[in-house]
């Protein structure tokens, strides 16, 4: 008996993720897509409207368009029709079903995140099939704190097994995201260093844009938008918006977990969720937030000049805050965690800064670091010191490069989407965010999250639009061990 997809794109925003997947190669060849959205259109304005989201310009991608289109279908929700246009969906699903075949369908709910339950519960009860797989797709936010997280959880639960829910948080289809685990199991230099007693601190960094989501952001704020769903796991976004983008709490967890009893999804899920049960709610008493105003030369405006946002917004769009994780391992490590808007890069990358050296021969050395960027500019590098060429022992310090433009020919990174959906399209749940990381995840940031907005008194430190954040952050960050290296001068 033989199978096929169906992917159903509600929202249909969505259908270039497919697309590019497709042109890959990577999907069945029995594959079809349907367009499920409010937007009346018929065949050939869909068409029309996937057009407009890639230029197929040459000969081959359009060739290979037009194959695309002939997979697609496209449906008009009536809002007002009840169930009427669930029922068509799963009529035209059907349609597609040979003899003797098995239809796996894939719901990728495209859409504000107030209407995923009303969605899946009609999706459950019109579009089900016992026959072959059945699963939604969704994306964050996944609530706004632990408990309407939970609450989430437990109205989707009635109608879709865990099994069935693929959470995407995109960061975590990011090439050197994926390359953690690789780079911490794969090499065992790295694995004889990996804990306290060579680690002084860790750093992870998120750098990002603000344009444009003033009003969204002020509800949310960068602890909601950044930190707890990046650090940790709205509407569609497209790669280079890091505003729903990485995880750091993910990222913490792929960086302390131990290693799992193999990489298949259930061991490595359960692997995050365990270390991240380990660390304890972030502190006020190690946290500072800022907000910036415009930039020095007043051509850039300030978070509040946004017509957008109330003039009185206290809204964090800069959050600095320690983690520490309490097991053998990682005792005493600071993990400090930082996010900001309007800042004078734009970057994500996780530093970890090795011990002094103790030895009194070599004085004035810089630490060791392992530099992983996961964007812009795919790259390891790890900086350290040897001996300066001549006739004495003075150190510099240097460094070993692995930047992915310049060291991999022609490298073939996909992006964050494709790599997402190719996993969820095939089952392989390792990077979809389980229910336990999501729990463990809120129990950390709630706290905090509910102390900011219940002291009115708090209130966020001035930056300029293009600065490194807050005046003190430098000095925040060095009470937590941290050090610039060599001549940088600055914390970095």
């Amino acid at each position: 008996m033989g199978s096929s997809s169906v992917i159903v794109v509600l929202g249909a925003s969505g259908n270039l993720a497919a697309k590019k997947l497709h042109r890959r190669g990577t999907l069945d060849e029995k594959f079809k897509v349907i367009g499920f959205d409010l937007t009346p259109m018929n065949q050939d304005e869909f068409n029309h409207h996937m057009e407009s989201c890639v230029d197929p310009s040459s000969p081959e991608l359009k060739d290979d368009f037009v194959t695309f289109c002939e997979r697609c279908s496209y449906i008009t929700l009536n809002k007002d029709a009840g169930d009427d246009s669930f029922v068509e969906l799963n009529k035209r699903m059907e349609s597609f079903i040979e003899a003797n075949e098995v239809q796996n369908r894939h719901f990728y709910m495209a859409l504000p995140p107030n209407i995923y339950v009303a969605v899946s519960e009609q999706l459950r009860r019109n579009c089900y099939s016992d026959k072959g797989n059945c699963q939604i797709i969704i994306e964050k936010p996944f609530g706004h704190d632990l408990e309407s997280s939970l609450d989430l959880h437990k109205k989707l639960e009635p109608n879709w097994k865990e099994s069935e829910i693929f959470r995407i948080d995109h960061y975590l289809g990011k090439e050197m995201v994926k390359n953690l685990l690789t780079l911490r199991f794969g090499n065992p230099m790295f694995g004889a260093l990996w804990d306290c007693n060579h680690i002084d601190n860790i750093s992870m960094t998120e750098a990002i844009g603000t344009e444009g989501r003033g009003g969204y952001f002020d509800d949310v704020g960068i602890i909601r938008d950044v930190m707890q769903n990046r650090l940790s796991a709205p509407a569609l976004v497209t790669d280079n918006d890091c505003l729903t983008a990485l995880d750091l709490m993910q990222l913490l967890a792929l960086t302390t977990m131990e290693r799992p009893g193999s990489f298949n999804a259930e061991d490595l899920r359960q692997e995050k969720a365990r270390v991240l049960r380990l660390v304890p709610p972030l502190d006020i008493k190690n946290t500072m937030i800022g907000q910036f105003g415009e930039s020095v030369d007043g051509r850039n405006p300030g978070y509040k000049d946004d017509d957008s946002v109330p003039q009185d917004s206290r809204c964090a769009t800069f959050c600095a805050s320690v983690a520490y994780v309490k097991n053998a391992r990682w005792e005493g490590v600071p993990f400090i965690l930082k996010s900001g808007k309007a800042l004078d890069e734009s970057k994500t990358e996780i530093r970890v800064q090795l011990k002094d050296t103790t030895d009194a021969m070599l004085r004035d050395t810089a630490h060791n670091q392992l530099i992983i960027r996961i964007q812009p500019d795919e790259a390891v590098r790890l900086k350290m010191n040897t001996k300066l060429p001549g006739l004495g022992l003075q150190t510099v310090a240097t460094e070993l490069d692995l930047t992915y433009q310049r060291t991999v020919s022609d490298p073939d990174i996909p992006e964050a989407y494709e790599s997402l959906l190719l996993d969820a399209f095939s089952g392989d749940y390792s990077d979809s965010v389980s229910e336990q990381e999501l729990e463990a995840s809120w129990k950390i940031f709630t706290p905090l999250l509910h102390h900011l907005e219940e002291h009115e008194e708090i209130m966020p430190a001035k930056y300029n639009y293009g600065s490194e954040g807050p005046d003190r952050l430098e000095g925040f960050v060095a009470s937590y061990q941290y050090r610039s290296v060599g001549s940088e001068g600055q914390v970095v």
